[in-house]
């Protein structure tokens, strides 16, 4: 597993999500080239945090196909370097 300090843009990763649920996990991949990886606010106002906000993990891929996508990273998240 990548770790995140080395997402830099112009990585090419294949991020794994799973999402757990009752009797089975829901899990998803996503292919494709890193355009941004930073820290962001939320609206949160539940969160008590600094602010009254949320701070989650974003990565920003580009697919192959060109279609940009922002993914919320949390402890499920996978991400792999691939060639």
């Amino acid at each position: 597993m990548l770790e995140l300090a080395a997402l830099e843009p112009g990585t090419r990763v294949r991020v794994t999500q799973q999402l757990p649920q009752t009797h089975a996990v829901w899990t998803t991949a996503i292919e494709g080239v890193v355009c941004r990886f930073r820290q962001a606010q939320t609206g949160s106002w539940f969160a008590h945090a600094k602010s009254d906000k949320l701070w989650l993990d974003r990565l920003e891929i580009k697919k192959d196909d060109g279609e940009l996508v922002t993914l919320n990273l949390d402890r499920y998240s996978r991400i792999d370097c691939i060639a």
